[in-house]
């Protein structure tokens, strides 16, 4: 599904080279509940852009269901992102002068395929399986801080990806709303067979997955070091 080949990303800071991935080669099939975790600064926010096709690697390859993405133009990043990948961000990055209902059917605005199915009527169905019902109307910064990233994963699988890629989805919540947005997406990826990475710093988050590698100084790991 994704598939990354002794990828490296490098930044040029002062003259010095710094390598926030090095040499990292990851599959994640479809399917999979995977955590990637690692202390701050050890390089897992690089590697969810990378996966994400979000940023591009100085050196390496990566597939997406074995097409090199190295060839694609822009245009076909940017749908590649839209169709294939759910983003979940720990600062939920909702737009507080859109309603919920317009935030979850944002993504299918900027599709560029004919889509299969009514937007609003795909949000209505997320928003009564995530117990959000007449919260609709409502704006983001009027709901709670669980219920707004309950938003958006709703927002992350309206356009039904094949992936969903977490960045440190319950840092800014409380532990009774962690463990319920972590039960949703397990839930999720039991029920519906969406395949789920976790980016965290957190073990009992790590816990939780089928799957744990380890980041640490741009290296991966499958065992803590």
């Amino acid at each position: 599904m994704i598939k990354l080949s002794h990828v490296t990303k490098q930044y040029d800071i002062s003259g010095e080279v710094f390598k926030a991935l090095d040499d990292v080669s990851l599959e994640i099939k479809k399917g999979e509940y995977t955590a990637i975790l690692g202390p701050s600064g050890s390089g897992k926010s690089t590697l969810m852009h990378i996966m994400g096709l979000l940023d591009n690697p100085t050196k390496g390859t990566i597939s997406i269901n074995n097409r090199d993405i190295s060839k694609y133009s822009d245009n076909e990043l940017s749908n590649a992102r839209n169709e294939f990948i759910g983003f979940v961000f720990q600062q939920f990055n909702l737009i507080n002068k859109l309603t919920i209902m317009e935030n979850i059917i944002l993504p299918t605005i900027y599709a560029r395929r004919t889509l299969t199915f009514n937007p609003k009527d795909r949000a209505m169905e997320l928003i009564q399986k995530f117990g959000l019902s007449g919260k609709e109307k409502s704006f983001p910064n009027k709901i709670s801080g669980g219920q707004q990233q309950r938003v958006s994963i709703a927002r992350a699988l309206i356009m039904q990806p094949e992936v969903i890629l977490a960045d440190e989805p319950t840092g800014n919540l409380d532990t009774k709303n962690g463990d319920a947005i972590l039960d949703l997406v397990e839930k999720l990826n039991k029920e519906d067979n969406v395949t789920v990475v976790v980016i965290t710093h957190e073990q009992d988050v790590a816990d939780r997955t089928r799957r744990k590698l380890y980041i640490r100084d741009g290296k991966l790991f499958t065992s803590k070091k």
